[in-house]
């Protein structure tokens, strides 16, 4: 079977153009060329084409044949810009010091600062005399790292570790921005001391505010107890306010001891501390002033007075809750022998002490009045069954009425106004309440 080319329409069917003549001088293979007459290109199968010989325009040239400066590459089929030379020997890249990593990852983190430095150093090292990458990274995870170092060696000789731990904790402490002290004064973001306590901050006592701290304690050590344990230690408090304001006289109807507690967070972070605070029980309104009386702000003769009244007052309130009093008759006789060794003490006190002229007359009066009381309060303890402690009770607290010790207070220069029952509106479960900050 034989291959004839196409023969375009119109064009004379004839024999084919003979070749020219091969001169006898020729080199085999080699034909003689007319230079007035166009050659046919070469086939790019062609083995006899000559490397490097121009290639006619549309003419793909044969890989890995170079094209000559100046030929455009065939239409459609650019060669990609940057393009490596698949023949050319592959040269992997420079590996990264490891050290160079591991000394950045450190710094980075600042877990272990001394480590990180001495990574970086190895790193510099071994990068300097390997050639290897990773300069960069060496050299910053040794600075974070050095930093990190000193930072560790400067803030415990500095005092500043503790003073940001505390930071944290009253972070923790639901945003109170400083620890409160005995006698301060303050306000709170959430508008009164019940439940939780937001941005506790002082103002002087002077002006309106919510709060008065009047103690403060420390909780053990050990896991979080629970808040009803938290606030059963909490009752403290109420010891704590009787020595804070020891003229219970000058404490207002509306105005009781709080607690502000730790958190079950705060906890996590080491606060034990409870605050006793007083405020008040309304929760409308602020105070002007401040509630403390005790040796700071009294003078001898006052606290003397005020010492033999807290002894009675707390005998006096330890009275059994049984009602009625039948139920409970040991525990009244008991709680009646209390109330007559406090009526006893408190009346040597006023005897033995040397008191002012203009007291000496009106303290006098009250001391032969507790010795009659006492006597009243003997019986009592002494009462074979419920008819007789009556009789006793009511004669002894007659003669401890509050309206008679008016006289004596005056003379010391002391509040005279008795303590009255609570101002309408008042929770008389105020004193149970607590807040955690």
């Amino acid at each position: 079977m034989s291959i004839s080319p196409v023969r375009e329409p119109g064009e004379p069917e004839g024999p084919s153009e003979q070749a020219p003549p091969q001169p006898a001088d020729a080199p085999p293979g080699e034909s003689q060329r007319d230079p007035q007459t166009p050659q046919a290109p070469q086939s790019p199968q062609d083995p006899s084409a000559p490397y490097g010989g121009p290639v006619p325009y549309g003419t793909p040239a044969p890989y890995g044949t170079p094209t000559p400066y100046g030929t455009p590459a065939p239409y459609g089929t650019p060669a990609p810009y940057g393009s490596p030379n698949p023949h050319a020997p592959y040269a992997p890249p420079t590996p990264t010091n490891p050290f160079a990593i591991a000394s950045l990852v450190t710094g980075i983190l600042c877990c272990l600062p001394g480590v990180g430095l001495l990574l970086g150093l190895v790193a510099l090292l071994q990068i300097r005399g390997r050639g290897r990458r990773g300069r960069a990274a060496a050299v910053v995870g040794s600075t974070l790292s050095g930093i990190g170092l000193a930072l560790a060696v400067l803030l415990p000789t500095t005092g500043a570790t503790g003073w940001m731990w505390q930071g944290v904790k009253d972070g923790m402490r639901e945003s109170v921005n400083l620890s409160l002290a005995k006698g301060d004064c303050f306000d709170t973001g959430s508008g009164g001391l019940r439940g939780a306590v937001h941005g506790v901050h002082t103002v002087p006592c002077a002006s309106a505010h919510e709060g008065e701290v009047f103690g403060t304690f420390t909780l053990g050590d050990g896991p979080y107890p629970g808040e009803k344990a938290v606030r059963d230690a909490a009752e403290r408090c109420v010891d704590l306010g009787d020595s804070y304001a020891m003229d219970a006289w000058a404490v207002p109807a509306d105005v009781d001891a709080f607690h502000l507690t730790p958190s079950r967070e705060s906890w996590l972070l080491g606060d034990r501390t409870v605050t006793c605070v007083f405020g008040g029980v309304t929760g409308r309104g602020t105070r002007t002033g401040s509630l403390r009386a005790d040796r700071t702000t009294l003078d001898a003769h006052q606290v003397a007075y005020l010492q033999g009244a807290h002894a009675l007052n707390e005998a006096l309130g330890s009275e059994p809750d049984a009602d009625p009093m039948e139920d409970d008759l040991p525990g009244h006789k008991a709680w009646a022998h209390r109330v007559s060794t406090a009526l006893a003490t408190w009346s040597r006190t006023l005897r033995a002490h040397p008191w002012p002229a203009a007291a000496r007359a009106p303290l006098a009066d009250l001391a032969t009045r507790l010795d009659k009381a006492r006597a009243r309060w003997d019986e009592a303890a002494r009462a074979t069954d419920a008819d007789a402690f009556y009789v006793a009770y009511e004669a002894g607290s007659a003669l401890i009425d509050p309206e008679a010790d008016i006289p004596a207070r005056e003379s010391l220069k002391l509040a005279t106004t008795p303590p009255g029952s609570a101002s309408p509106g008042t929770d008389d479960g105020a004193a149970d309440d607590g807040a955690q900050v």
